[in-house]
């Protein structure tokens, strides 16, 4: 993709900024681009895999690449998540990219690091990511500019969506996050995450020092 194109894929950010700045100036007001599922696909096809976009309601959301400890933090929690599944086959480890829509016009997202379920899983062999309908497991690792929609945006998405459980994890403050579908405050974990997901006989325990050294 040219520098002249990326410029004007990221314009909507700019122009929603500018729309506020017109409007206490008496200017004419230029009209946001409410971005569909389908128009984000196209983005990821253009720009292949970086930056990443997602929409959520409409609104672009653009992150860029991430920073190794990021990759670092993310390959960790998916090797710990894949191993306890091995013991208790609940369902299916996947990390971004990715294309979770729930088959919604206006939504598409790229979990950091989640896990679906078997029904989930089997849907997807036939029809790929739109087969997927049910998340066990969500977390995302926060990166400098995705702190916001992290911790807002696409988490109000994965409440909406009814995912049973988000981790946002912050490498800087060595800290997760830990929300459920009815939380209006999160649980903040600094020693050990637990996760028991239905019909696990045992629960996974993941001591955070083991993912952020």
């Amino acid at each position: 993709m040219s520098v002249q194109s990326a410029e004007i894929v990221r314009a909507p950010i700019y122009l929603c900024c500018a729309e506020r700045r017109a409007d206490d100036m008496g200017m004419g007001n230029p009209e946001p681009i409410y971005y569909t599922a389908d128009m984000v696909r196209d983005l990821i096809r253009e720009d292949r895999a970086w930056p990443r976009y997602e929409t959520v309601r409409g609104e672009l959301l653009v992150t860029p690449a991430p920073r190794v400890t990021h990759q670092r933090v993310v390959l960790r929690l998916a090797y710990h998540l894949m191993q306890y599944i091995e013991r208790e086959p609940i369902g299916e480890v996947f990390t971004s990219p990715a294309d979770i829509s729930w088959k919604l016009p206006d939504v598409l997202v790229q979990p950091d690091v989640f896990v679906i379920s078997p029904e989930s899983s089997r849907a997807a062999t036939d029809e790929g990511w739109p087969g997927v309908m049910h998340l066990l497991l969500a977390a995302e690792v926060l990166s400098p500019g995705s702190t916001r929609q992290d911790r807002f945006t696409k988490r109000r998405l994965y409440q909406e969506r009814g995912v049973p459980t988000y981790w946002v994890i912050d490498v800087d403050d060595r800290s997760v996050e830990i929300w459920t579908t009815s939380d209006a405050l999160p649980r903040v974990e600094r020693e050990r995450l637990h996760w028991h997901p239905a019909g696990a006989r045992e629960p996974c325990a993941i001591a955070i020092a083991d993912l952020l050294v």
